[in-house]
């Protein structure tokens, strides 16, 4: 049966041999981040993971969550759980000690939340907007509220959540149509139907703080005339200083195909109290500010299906005996993890599990030195980085931890399809992360729309000069990287075709230029992962050998899929143009 293990020597490796993550403790911003704190952290986030969450994620899965006349019962023992999370520090990892938090680097965060999502991924969501919320109320809002909630978030007395979707528009949120009136107090009257707010209601907190997406009597059409709002279950009166329970009710909890203990809830807004966030009509650019925070960690929940099913599927594979391998000379059945075709999928899921943290790792680390920059200009090439490459790890990790948790599935064949194992639940709970926070075509858009045109073209050139150099500079001790130059090259000509195309052709091309894209830049990771074990492998033949094994294995086996991605995208151009 399934039992969760932190991977904390990959991550490790990645924090003290791959990445420069122990230059983050020269900055004053992240002085007290030292490498002993780091691996401190990590030691007690493993154990709060495989302890505390690990054993409540199937029968939480199982019970799922319940609502009754506006209340919403979370599974058995996720109050206590979050109590322990709570009193630990863990919601507030990031956050500023001046509000209660931590102060540490981001990339210690996500590794922190890979585990626990990891251990428990219906448990996580509840906490996977702190963050997000921290960060646009810091940032856009008044000083009054400032002073009311940060730190009431950063210690998790409260937990926020994100109020867009409505029945009639999703992706398109220029739609919506919540209302926001002005009240003679300087509050607002939000009323509207709001669907698939995670954590809309539960039992974990008394009170939730709702980041709501409204509109104004005045504001203009479309995307340009929306606002944000801060609506809280429970307000305080100004004048009588009373507690007062707000007008925002959970009208049911959807009955979804995963993420079963996650509370995913209808809330209506009957003239509730909210107060305006950042300027009037202003309100994507504040939510991006969480949008942006919530995709990379949505990114890492591929990491986590990956890491999750081939833990399983390993352990299942290890033991199972079936048929002669290929070459075998022993008695009896040989265990089915040496049988080629099983070996090729637990090997992929693997690749895609440590590659997709490296990257997400990467991402991180650059968004930690964009806030602990000395220059201006050293802060906004770490910003480019993330900017650019998050549609990256949302998009493409999402869609290789689903295909990691089918073949981790597949692996242990009609074993992997029944529920005691843990695998299909993995196959459900990862199939949403395609969807949420801009679906992955949605993600491609961006990239092609937006991201390429950086800097005028600058910013990708950057990236695709730095993964030049890393290929290069690795081929004399690992031949393999080779096949990632190749594969860059491909991506580079992709991207000339994606840039003179026009709009039509851009937009149809998207998702396998998107595919490509994440085919490179994991290659980069695998490259330079391998690089440096070759360099340590004798401080650790075993862990080394099997980096350089399964980097071989993905430039040879998985990256040639770039050529396929490179031809559609050329088709799909051409095509276009000669619509046109």
């Amino acid at each position: 049966m399934p039992h969760y293990t932190a991977p904390l020597k990959d991550h490790r490796f990645l924090l003290h041999n791959v990445f420069p993550a122990s230059d983050l403790s020269r900055t004053p911003l992240f002085q007290d981040s030292t490498p002993d704190i780091l691996d401190a952290v990590l030691e007690e986030a493993a154990k709060f993971s495989e302890q505390v969450l690990a054993p409540l994620n199937r029968p939480g899965d199982e019970q799922g969550c319940t609502a009754a006349n506006g209340v919403v019962t979370t599974p058995d023992g996720f109050p206590e759980a979050y109590r322990l999370f709570m009193e630990g520090g863990w919601a507030g990892l990031t956050a500023s000690p001046e509000h209660g938090g931590q102060g540490l680097p981001h990339t210690l965060h996500i590794l922190v939340d890979e585990m626990a999502t990891s251990a428990n991924p219906g448990f996580a969501m509840y906490r996977g907007l702190i963050d997000g919320a921290y960060n646009t109320i810091l940032r856009y809002g008044s000083d009054t509220l400032k002073r009311d909630y940060l730190a009431p978030i950063a210690t998790g007395e409260i937990l926020p959540t994100m109020n867009l979707t409505e029945p009639h528009c999703g992706s398109d949120l220029g739609l919506l149509r919540t209302k926001a009136e002005p009240l003679a107090d300087g509050a607002y009257r939000i009323t509207g139907t709001k669907i698939f707010i995670t954590g809309g209601e539960h039992d974990l907190t008394r009170n939730i703080l709702h980041l709501v997406l409204a509109r104004l009597p005045d504001a203009p059409e479309g995307s340009r005339g929306i606002s944000l709002f801060l609506v809280p279950k429970y307000y305080v009166d100004p004048e009588s200083g009373a507690e007062i329970r707000n007008d925002v009710t959970c009208g049911g909890i959807e009955h979804k195909m995963g993420l079963k203990a996650s509370a995913t809830c209808l809330m209506n807004y009957d003239g509730a109290r909210g107060w305006l966030v950042g300027a009037p009509h202003s309100g994507l650019a504040a939510m991006f500010t969480m949008m942006n925070s919530a995709r990379l960690g949505v990114g890492v929940q591929g990491v986590c299906a990956a890491e999750g099913a081939h833990q399983i599927a390993a352990a299942y594979a290890a033991e199972r005996r079936q048929g002669k391998a290929p070459g075998s000379t022993g008695v009896g059945p040989d265990p089915i993890d040496r049988h080629p075709d099983v070996k090729r999928m637990l090997t992929t899921q693997k690749a895609f599990a440590q590659g997709g943290r490296a990257l997400a790792v990467r991402v991180a680390l650059a968004l930690d030195f964009s806030h602990a920059a000395a220059t201006e200009a050293e802060r906004q090439a770490h910003e480019d980085r993330v900017q650019l490459l998050t549609p990256i790890v949302k998009a493409f990790l999402t869609d290789a931890g689903s295909e990691a948790a089918n073949l981790a599935l597949q692996t242990m064949g009609g074993h992997g399809y029944i529920r005691e194992w843990g695998v299909e639940q993995w196959v459900r709970d990862i199939r949403i992360a395609a969807i949420y926070e801009g679906t992955n075509g949605i993600q491609a858009l961006d990239l092609v729309g937006r991201k390429l045109s950086m800097k005028g073209g600058g910013a990708v050139e950057r990236y695709f000069s730095d993964l030049r150099s890393l290929f290069e500079r690795a081929q004399p001790l690992f031949p393999a990287a080779v096949e990632g130059e190749k594969a860059l090259a491909a991506l580079v000509d992709a991207t000339s075709l994606v840039t003179a195309s026009g709009l039509i052709g851009r937009c149809e091309a998207a998702s396998d230029y998107l595919t490509l894209f994440g085919l490179v830049a994991l290659a980069g990771e695998w490259v330079e992962m391998a690089r440096v074990s070759v360099q340590l492998r004798t401080t650790d033949p075993v862990f080394h050998d099997d980096k350089i094994a399964t980097a071989d294995f993905y430039l040879r086996r998985i990256l040639p899929r770039h050529l396929g991605h490179a031809a559609a995208v050329r088709a799909a151009i051409n095509s276009a143009d000669n619509r046109q």
